[in-house]
C-alpha cells in the first residue's frame, strides 16, 4: 500500500547543469541520508603516480549533445523498498537498471559510515557510465551494461539492451535523480520520477525483499532499514531538489503513461 495521495506532488524547480558536477564519474560527496549518521569519508587514497590524463568528460558532453536523439529516458527514483522495479515492469518500456552501475566492492573510493561501506551514497555508484549508457541507448538505440551481484557487491558480467525502435525507455534506481540535470543538459530527458509512499510500508517492502534476495546479512538489513525509514523524508526532498517530482505509485504509472501516449503520437506524426 503506497501513500493515500495518489497525485504527484506540485512540480519542482527545473534542474539545471549546475545540480551535477561536470565530471559525473566523480561526483560531489554527499552527505548520508540518516540525520543522525556519521558523515562518509573515502575509503581509502587512490594512488595518482604514473596515471594517464583524465578524459575530458565536457568534450565528451559536447560531442553527445551535438548527436540526435531517437530516444529520451524517464528517470525513476525513490527510496530503496518503494516499488521502482514493478512500475517499470508494469509500464511496458525497456528498463536500463541503474543499481547495476554500483561499484565493485573493493573499489577504494567507496564512502564509509565508520568501517562499513555507505551503499546509500550517491558515491558509491559511477554516475558517469550510467549517464554514458542512457546517451548511447538515446543515441544509438543499444548499450552494453554491466550485471551486479548485490549480494557479493560485484560485477558479474554484462547485458546487452536495446530499445528495438523505442521512442521512450525507462532508467531506474536509487541514485536517478542525481544524474537528471546532467540527462536534461544533453537533451535526453523525458521525465524524473521520485516514488514516494509511507516509510512504514517501504521498510517492510524493502526488508522482505533483501532477505528473500539474501542481499546482506540481517543484522546489517535491519539497522540500514531502521536508518532509511527515519531519513526517507528528506531523502524525497533531496530527490525533489534534483529535479524529480515525488508521486505515488498509481499517479507516476499514469503519468509515465500518458508521455508514452504523447511519445508515439509525435513519432507516428514524424514518421520516426
Amino acid at each position: 500500500m503506497t501513500d493515500s495521495s495518489d497525485t504527484c506532488d506540485a512540480p519542482t524547480r527545473t534542474a539545471s547543469a549546475a545540480d551535477v558536477p561536470a565530471q559525473a564519474e566523480s561526483p560531489a560527496p554527499t552527505a548520508t541520508f540518516a540525520p543522525d549518521a556519521p558523515s562518509t569519508t573515502p575509503r581509502a587514497a587512490t594512488a595518482t603516480a604514473g596515471r594517464a590524463p583524465a578524459p575530458d568528460h565536457e568534450a565528451a558532453a559536447h560531442r553527445e549533445a551535438a548527436a540526435p536523439a531517437l530516444a529520451r529516458v524517464v528517470l525513476v527514483t525513490g527510496p530503496s523498498g518503494s516499488g521502482k522495479t514493478r512500475l517499470a515492469a508494469r509500464s511496458g518500456l525497456p528498463v536500463l537498471r541503474l543499481d547495476d552501475f554500483y561499484k565493485e566492492g573493493d573499489d577504494p573510493t567507496l564512502p564509509l559510515v565508520g568501517d562499513t561501506v555507505d551503499w546509500d551514497s550517491p558515491r558509491s555508484w559511477d554516475a558517469g557510465a550510467a549517464v554514458r549508457a542512457i546517451a548511447q541507448l538515446c543515441r544509438e538505440g543499444a548499450t552494453t551494461a554491466p550485471r551486479y551481484d548485490l549480494s557479493r557487491s560485484a560485477r558479474t558480467g554484462t547485458d546487452r539492451l536495446a530499445l528495438d525502435g523505442s521512442p521512450l525507455f525507462l532508467a531506474e534506481g536509487i541514485f536517478a535523480a542525481d544524474i537528471a540535470a546532467r540527462c536534461a543538459a544533453l537533451g535526453l530527458l523525458a521525465d524524473a520520477i521520485c516514488l514516494r509512499g509511507r516509510p512504514s510500508t517501504t521498510f517492510r517492502r524493502r526488508l522482505l525483499r533483501d532477505i528473500r534476495e539474501a542481499r546482506k546479512p540481517l543484522p546489517v538489513l535491519l539497522r540500514r532499514g531502521w536508518r532509511l525509514m527515519r531519513a526517507e523524508p528528506a531523502l524525497v526532498a533531496r530527490h525533489r531538489a534534483l529535479g524529480a517530482t515525488p508521486c505515488a505509485h498509481t499517479e507516476a504509472h499514469a503519468r509515465i503513461t500518458r508521455l508514452r501516449t504523447a511519445t508515439d503520437l509525435t513519432a507516428a506524426a514524424t514518421g520516426r
